[in-house]
């Protein structure tokens, strides 16, 4: 059985992190991950959801057709973009006058585009069309998958991390600080934001997937997207 070989385009190394352990959960046969952005070769994209904004942009200047026929990306079987849902509250003011200039210029989508929580899916879908946006004039094909954890990816490591009731997994993926307040809790409990320590916790998150998937709805949405790419 030959590996898998899956490309990310993630805001940065600790969703990298978790998405692999998702991956783990949800991929049965072997497969290895490779990180297009953040990019050390092309650190003037930067990391955040700028960077992924960046690489969305060049790519579609690229090659201004489906993602499943560049070049560049022809020896992977899988495609896989990363957006944290709580980036559905940014402007793009935030990641500074350039890109705010961009926006304007390329027509690209609403930000901010979050919509009332629950449920959050009425904040991914705006989202989804703003990065697609991003992309014009290339477009996803059927071996590009979207993850948005909402409103993080921290949000599946609390989940994966944390007993059942625990007041913070109490509507979770509407709470822009679980992932903030992970890093707060007590000593036995606490994760600090850190590629360390989220490497340290990454087990649970391919162990109770199935927890991780009863309180988070997006999991549920990367994972289908991926079994139905692969």
């Amino acid at each position: 059985m030959s590996d898998l070989h899956i490309a990310l385009v993630v805001e940065g190394i600790t969703d990298l992190v978790i998405i692999e352990a998702a991956l783990k959960a949800i991929v049965e046969k072997p497969f290895t991950l490779t990180k297009l952005q953040p990019e050390a070769t092309t650190p003037k994209m930067g990391e955040g959801w700028s960077g992924v904004l960046k690489w969305c942009d060049a790519s579609g200047q690229r090659h201004p057709a489906c993602l499943d026929s560049d070049p560049t990306l022809e020896q992977f079987d899988l495609l896989i973009i990363h957006l944290d849902v709580d980036v559905s509250s940014e402007r793009y003011a935030n990641a500074g006058a350039m890109v705010q200039s961009m926006a304007a210029q390329k027509n690209w989508g609403a930000l901010p585009c979050a919509q009332p929580c629950p449920p959050v899916i009425n904040s991914a879908t705006p989202l989804t069309a703003t990065l697609d946006s991003w992309l014009r004039p290339a477009s996803r094909g059927s071996k590009t998958v979207l993850c948005l954890p909402a409103q993080a990816s921290g949000t599946w490591l609390a989940a994966a991390s944390l007993p059942a009731g625990h007041a913070l997994l109490l509507g979770a993926e509407c709470n822009i600080r679980v992932e903030s307040s992970l890093a707060g809790l007590s000593l036995n409990q606490r994760i600090r934001k850190k590629e360390r320590e989220y490497r340290q916790h990454a087990s649970k998150v391919t162990s109770n997937w199935s927890a991780i998937k009863a309180i988070c709805s997006q999991a549920v949405e990367f994972e289908s997207a991926v079994l139905a790419a692969i």
